[in-house]
């Protein structure tokens, strides 16, 4: 959560759902799964791992469509402009990772990891210095 321990606001591109995450951001990392790149276009999703009991959906819940994209995985978007929202791991329910690029708030942390660098795009060079997995960090629990 930010600074000042308010909820975080976000919302997707056209306004028709909106949300507000009430408890404080537990992770933040880049993912470069071949996945995530096909479904935002780019060369990583940044995602905010988050208590799922603490996102409420305040407008739109019936404009959220989701996609099963794997067998563990949902991902869902708004079915009005395409703005991906969530991302659900069936093995882990108590979470929800939130794309980070439709908050409206800063979620007052900064990105801890990136994760499936071993499918990463080929003409995407990594240039920072956080932890770089191939694929799960060891022990998250997927």
């Amino acid at each position: 959560m930010n600074d000042s321990a308010e909820a975080l606001n976000g919302r997707c591109l056209c306004g028709a759902v909106r949300f507000r995450v009430t408890a404080p951001v537990i992770t933040m990392g880049h993912c470069h799964c071949s996945m995530c790149r096909h479904a935002h276009g780019t060369a990583f999703s940044t995602y905010c791992q988050v208590d799922a009991a603490a996102v409420e959906v305040s407008a739109g819940r019936e404009a959220i469509t989701r996609y099963d994209s794997s067998p563990g995985a949902a991902r869902e978007f708004c079915r009005h402009c395409g703005s991906k929202l969530f991302y659900r791991a069936r093995e882990m329910p108590e979470f929800l990772w939130v794309a980070a690029g439709v908050l409206d708030d800063d979620p007052g942390v900064r990105p801890d990891f990136h994760i499936f660098v071993a499918s990463k795009a080929p003409w995407h060079e990594i240039t920072d210095t956080l932890p770089r997995y191939d694929e799960f960090p060891p022990g998250d629990g997927h």
